[in-house]
């Protein structure tokens, strides 16, 4: 079964320059074009837009490249 995640999770991704984590901001749930390009996402594979903490990068993802980050209670 794939991983599924929400909007508003706080998750982790590899990426060229290393570990990148960001903040699900879209959950797609059929085919859109994201610069450019066509994903592919389902009910069953969702894709989802990640909105880098570090920058205001918007990356999409499948959820099996995805890790979810448990944040800090203060």
């Amino acid at each position: 079964m794939a991983k599924s995640f929400q909007t508003g999770d706080h998750v982790s991704w590899n990426s060229e320059a290393g570990r990148v984590s960001g903040t699900i901001i879209k959950v797609h749930t059929a085919d859109f074009i994201y610069k450019g390009y066509i994903h592919h996402a389902t009910k069953e594979e969702p894709q989802y837009e990640i909105k880098s903490d570090k920058s205001d990068h918007i990356a999409a993802h499948k959820g099996s490249a995805l890790r979810k980050i448990k944040t800090a209670k203060h």
